[in-house]
């Protein structure tokens, strides 16, 4: 994984010298910024599964959010562990804590796989929605949301547990991380660039006739920063496997990093999203997401429409 697979640099022989004492002034640092951001995030992931789980009413889309929204939150509270973790290890040596930190990184994996395969989900069915609308509205089951987020889930948890299980006893983990890799980058990922790239096409098309709806751009931004700060951690990982040599923890750090603002940044989308064009300046936060997710996604849907409690 992402520290104990760098033969050449680990905890448990780290070596007190100029370049390393800057080194763990910097991973100090940045870990101290990744875990306010976690901080912030829970509180903002936290607040958008009590408004999606108990306040609104749920419709196919709102499945996948609030499912994302527990991917997102599981991913920051392991980060926030880890990271904890890391700078007691770093300054203390914290006894048992490589164990520790290399079971939250393999519980952080399988959460980030999930959070990937939620998007690829989430995209393509309102690729789908918009493409083939009365397709989408008469032959979609009612419980297909539902459905395919358990699915999603178990294959989370199917590919990681392998993936943990052959690393752990060194048997063909090299194999089997390509495989995840292969998995990611050339199945699923494609997958949400595609159909992402279908939805941006079909809202600028339209724009000429009528303002996007705030839930396309939602989605957009959504992918858009996945594919920015989320994709360079399984890249780290792919990386440690095939150069067999050092990875500067400090790198690993700044991706570590990255992924925490992917997992947080998704309630401060919404609220802006939601708050843009509103000259009030206060406004209930229940009414924002409202704005949001009760915005019919194509013009003849009616049945997407959710309402607060």
């Amino acid at each position: 994984m992402w520290f104990n697979q760098t033969p050449s640099y680990s905890f448990n022989n780290t070596k007190v010298n100029a370049d390393g004492d800057r080194c763990l002034t910097a991973v100090v640092a940045i870990s101290s910024i990744s875990l306010l951001i976690c901080l912030f995030g829970l509180v903002g992931n936290g607040i958008v599964l009590w408004f999606l789980g108990f306040r609104i009413r749920k419709d196919p889309f709102t499945v996948y959010i609030l499912n994302l929204a527990v991917a997102d939150f599981g991913f920051l509270l392991c980060m926030v562990v880890f990271l904890v973790m890391i700078i007691l290890y770093l300054h203390f040596y914290f006894l048992g804590g490589l164990d520790i930190i290399q079971r939250i990184q393999w519980a952080g994996l399988f959460i980030y796989n999930t959070g990937l395969y939620l998007l690829t989900a989430i995209s393509i069915q309102r690729c789908l929605s918009v493409l083939y609308p009365i397709w989408f509205r008469c032959h979609r089951p009612k419980n297909l949301s539902a459905i395919v987020c358990v699915l999603l889930w178990a294959l989370s948890i199917l590919v990681s547990g392998l993936e943990c299980y052959f690393c752990i006893s060194k048997y063909h983990c090299f194999k089997m991380t390509i495989f995840s890799c292969i998995l990611s980058f050339l199945i699923f990922t494609p997958l949400m660039v595609l159909s992402s790239l279908s939805l941006f096409i079909k809202i600028w098309c339209n724009s000429q006739r009528r303002q996007p709806t705030k839930l396309y751009v939602v989605i957009l931004v959504n992918i858009l920063c996945f594919l920015i700060f989320a994709i360079p951690l399984r890249v780290i990982v792919l990386m440690s496997l095939l150069s067999h040599r050092m990875i500067h923890i400090f790198v690993i750090c700044l991706f570590i990093l990255l992924s925490c603002v992917n997992s947080g940044i998704n309630p401060f989308i919404y609220f802006l999203v939601g708050r843009h064009g509103r000259r009030q300046l206060r406004e209930p936060l229940k009414e924002i997401l409202q704005r949001i997710f009760s915005e019919e996604a194509d013009p003849g849907d009616k049945r997407s429409t959710i309402h607060i409690k």
